[in-house]
């Protein structure tokens, strides 16, 4: 699992999103350089005006950090006409048009769940209280969809946790860690191989295969991590497991 190098909201932004061709079935649009705010919005934004048109020939749209990669049918629609209707598209393109849901995901942070919490805590010269106190004091955005189904890139992570990843990763992370890396966050949907810090678990589904669509995040939205106890996480846990109980989004305002 790969985390961003770059830090924050700094530079390599562009006012001329560039247009890069990826074999004859694909159209890269990108828009900077760096892991940014304003350039990811500006990928989900047209990743949405595009749904919106619904142009004959488009077949996928991949938000990624900096760039949307436009798979497409050269049987329907040329590379150049597709080029010219996504110029179109960006006419009047804001960030500020991202619309996203806001997703609360409660943690229990420590313990058998969160094994890396204290030694976060030591590198970064902190207390553990503190580390889940900023880790919960940011409304993350989800920058784009990974490797795992339902594995969201959450940004930006307080500066304060900044750590590179871990230089052992791990064979078998359980599902629904809760991690941090560089400077993003996620939750791993299901257990696998990974090189993040793990802070704590959350007892709630994010690849939910009781929903008739299991992802639940989308690049574009928000997500707020909230601590619970013990107690809280199993009782939470006993419902999921029951089907009384499934993660449900509040819509944007």
């Amino acid at each position: 699992m790969q985390a961003a190098s770059n830090s924050g909201d700094k530079g390599g932004k562009s006012d001329t999103p560039r247009f890069l061709a990826a074999g004859d079935t694909a159209l890269v649009v990108q828009f900077g350089e760096d892991v940014d705010r304003e350039i990811n919005r500006k990928v989900i934004a047209l990743a949405s005006a595009l749904r919106e048109r619904d142009i004959a020939g488009i077949v996928d749209l991949v938000p990624t950090f900096r760039s949307l990669m436009i798979h497409y049918d050269p049987l329907v629609i040329g590379g150049a006409d597709l080029r010219d209707l996504i110029s179109a598209s960006l006419d009047g393109l804001t960030g500020s048009q991202v619309q996203g849901r806001l997703w609360r995901v409660p943690v229990l942070y420590g313990g058998e769940g969160g094994p890396d919490l204290s030694e976060v805590a030591e590198r970064c010269g902190l207390t553990e209280q503190k580390v889940v106190e900023l880790h919960g004091s940011v409304t993350y955005e989800v920058y784009m969809m990974g490797f795992l189904p339902g594995l969201g890139y959450l940004g930006i992570l307080p500066q304060e946790l900044e750590l590179p990843r871990r230089s052992d990763p791990r064979v078998r992370v359980p599902a629904r860690s809760v991690a941090i890396a560089i400077n993003q966050t996620n939750v791993y949907p299901m257990e696998s191989p990974g090189g993040w810090h793990l802070l704590g678990r959350t007892p709630v589904e994010l690849f939910d295969r009781g929903l008739d669509d299991p992802i639940l995040l989308a690049a574009g939205d928000r997500v707020v991590f909230s601590s619970i106890d013990q107690d809280g996480s199993d009782a939470l846990r006993r419902r999921i497991e029951a089907g009384e109980y499934h993660l449900a989004a509040e819509e944007a305002e």
